[in-house]
């Protein structure tokens, strides 16, 4: 049984997850109550809604929503859309349609908050008087700092994050430190702002300050590391992410009064440009407070680039995106590197550098993804609580309500303002139109795969491997099937055995990749269907394991030999005693479309797209670990439905003369 694993509650388990886990929840008060304020008068109303506010979202959604209900649904300790989605997919056929949105949302986010992040960092240099004027929001030169670091950290993503991770948890430690002892300086001028408590204060902005629903959307900016902490989970464990929260939730909430309380005492009338976080730290500290909010952001971009690198490689594995080249850059668990997604999250982040140049044009936007991604989640989590957990439909009911009522307000408060910026929206719907494409296309493909009975050519199968008469094409011939039955196999596995090019074999293997809605899964079966002639071997793996079928049959056959259930060792005189691996060949089938094929116009569109991502994608040979000179490829054409009747007429006999008389006349 393959066991979870288990991360035990410790000082370095809490050291680490605020390192990995609240990089992004933690930077957002860099330009959370900027966009709250931004263009309205400063009143005591209004700081004490906003910052009451703040409070209740980070009190329900994050930590009731996502600390206390949504981390329990993890699968063997992993979380994230599309692990949540494997516990809850066999209980509908529509729940791929939230997991894939929640996951095209969420590479939105992986290409909007290293801008925003980083960009909110370094406009507070234009607090510190040596870059008074040179360092503005939207100034060329911001940009250009903005764009050279996001670029060194996407060069480095080839790495790995091993040499400089172990930093990223006493950067936080000091970032969180800091976001206290700055606020609760404030606090201690203005005690004052901590009746903000009250949530009466956030009824009074939403429902009677003028505008005051519409600011929901700034305020809901606060939240935005929830879903990327779900994520998360599997690389710290629930209890280091509980405990940890309890001193984030402070820190949070001691900053954000500070800064309402800088507003309050010291900020006049009207902001301007200004950003309140930089504004409560004292001028000798400014430039030090740049310095440690830079990189805690650049900490915060590593947490969410990772998190895409994970979330691409679970949609390969769940059918929902082509196959591309995963990397190992090192040996921690779970740290992979895609370099396809590489360079599109790094053209992504200069694209929105470029287009919006300072982090106050990208709030609402990067507010909106969050949304979308979040609301997902709850429609996820529904099907979570209501059939995993069994919860009763009423108490189901309440708390979906409460988290919808709260996250579709927010959703309608930003989207009024994305409406002019088509530029993101088109990017999430071409990551949706390949996912949707990808998964339907398969399903579709699947559906007409025929099957047939291993054991109704078995006698077929052992007179060909016995016939010396027909030239040995290999010891061990092995194909990858993807009927779940051991006992079936795909017809035109058969017609290549027996009919395109007869195939003798000494054993012939038949392979079955399995993935199970379990993340780490390695185990594997071996059932002899025809006594030392046909074998299936069956790999049960994990969506977050790469299927490296060369290496995992080898490691079969040593076993097997090695416990001497069949006796592998090479049947060529001419081959070295014991050298069994120099035999093997790996027959691939690739489908092709057959110009037999007729279509509705939405299935010829459907999979003539699939068949163009297909080509820009990984072959499968090398999706599975393959080597070229063990492995051939056949092509098979894929007849999805045919004309029923062909209208072709004979019209003479094979010496030339009419079929029948002409008639006369």
């Amino acid at each position: 049984m393959n066991r979870q694993i288990v991360h035990p509650l410790t000082a370095a388990g809490m050291l680490v997850t605020l390192g990995i886990v609240f990089g992004d929840i933690g930077t957002s008060p860099l330009y959370v109550f900027k966009a709250i304020v931004h263009g309205h008068g400063i009143e005591e109303r209004l700081v004490y809604g906003a910052v009451s506010c703040i409070f209740w979202t980070l009190t329900l959604q994050t930590t009731f929503k996502y600390i206390y209900l949504t981390l329990q649904a993890d699968n063997r300790g992993e979380g994230g859309v599309f692990s949540l989605y494997a516990l809850v997919r066999r209980y509908g056929k529509w729940v791929y349609i939230p997991a894939i949105i929640g996951a095209t949302t969420l590479l939105a986010d992986g290409v909007i908050q290293p801008p925003i992040s980083i960009s909110s960092a370094v406009e507070g240099l234009g607090g510190v008087r040596a870059f008074s004027g040179i360092i503005t929001p939207g100034s060329n030169i911001t940009v250009f700092v903005v764009m050279v670091i996001i670029a060194l950290l996407f060069f480095f993503q080839r790495f790995g994050t091993k040499v400089v991770g172990f930093a990223f948890g006493p950067i936080m430690l000091i970032w969180f430190s800091m976001l206290f002892i700055l606020g609760a300086m404030q606090i201690a001028e203005h005690p004052g702002v901590i009746k903000c408590i009250n949530p009466w204060y956030a009824y009074d902005l939403l429902v009677h300050y003028p505008g005051g629903f519409w600011l929901l959307g700034a305020v809901f900016l606060c939240t935005t590391g929830a879903e990327a902490l779900y994520n998360d989970m599997g690389h710290c464990g629930l209890k280091n992410i509980r405990w940890t929260w309890g001193f984030v939730k402070v820190a949070l909430v001691t900053n954000y009064m500070g800064q309402g309380a800088w507003l309050l005492s010291s900020a006049g009338p009207d902001l301007g440009e200004r950003n309140p976080f930089y504004a409560i730290m004292p001028q000798w500290f400014l430039l030090v407070g740049v310095g440690i909010a830079t990189c805690a952001a650049v900490v915060a971009c590593q947490a969410v680039i990772s998190g895409s690198f994970t979330l691409i490689n679970e949609a390969i594995t769940l059918n929902f995106w082509p196959r591309v080249r995963v990397k190992f850059p090192t040996e921690i668990r779970g740290q992979i590197y895609i370099p396809s997604v590489n360079w599109m999250l790094f053209l992504g982040c200069f694209a929105v550098m470029l287009y919006f140049k300072k982090s106050s044009a990208m709030e609402a936007v990067y507010g909106f993804f969050i949304v979308v991604a979040m609301l997902m989640t709850t429609t996820l989590m529904y099907g979570y609580l209501r059939y995993v957990k069994r919860w009763k439909l009423l108490l189901v009911s309440v708390v979906m309500f409460m988290f919808f009522s709260m996250e579709v307000a927010n959703l309608i408060a930003n989207a009024v303002k994305i409406l002019n910026q088509p530029f993101l929206l088109f990017f999430v719907f071409a990551l949706l139109a390949v996912m949707f494409i990808w998964y339907r296309a398969r399903k579709v493909t699947n559906r007409f795969l025929e099957f047939v009975e291993l054991p109704d050519h078995a006698q077929a199968l052992r007179d060909l491997s016995d016939d010396k008469e027909i030239p040995k094409y290999a010891t061990h011939l092995v194909y990858l099937t993807k009927a779940d039955r051991p006992t079936n196999v795909e017809k035109h596995v058969i017609e290549s055995i027996m009919a395109k090019k007869v195939k003798r074999a000494d054993i012939y293997w038949f392979v079955h990749v399995n993935y199970t809605d379990e993340p780490y899964t390695m185990e594997y079966r071996v059932k002899e269907l025809i006594d030392d002639k046909v074998i299936r071997v069956d790999f049960d793996l994990g969506f977050r394991v790469q299927a490296r079928i060369n290496k995992l049959f080898k490691r079969v056959l040593e076993e097997m030999e090695s416990d001497h259930e069949l006796e592998f060792r090479s049947k060529y005189e001419s081959i070295k005693k014991g050298d069994f691996h120099t035999d093997i060949c790996y027959i691939l089938t690739d489908r092709i479309m057959s110009v037999e094929n007729e279509f509705t116009l939405r299935d010829d569109l459907l999979l003539d797209a699939y068949f163009a991502l297909k080509r820009l994608g990984l072959s499968d040979r090398e999706a599975f670990g393959l080597d070229p000179n063990l492995t051939v490829v056949e092509q098979v054409p894929l007849v999805i439905q045919q004309r029923s009747e062909l209208p072709l007429k004979r019209v003479g006999k094979m010496d030339g003369s009419p079929s029948d008389p002409p008639t006369a006349p």
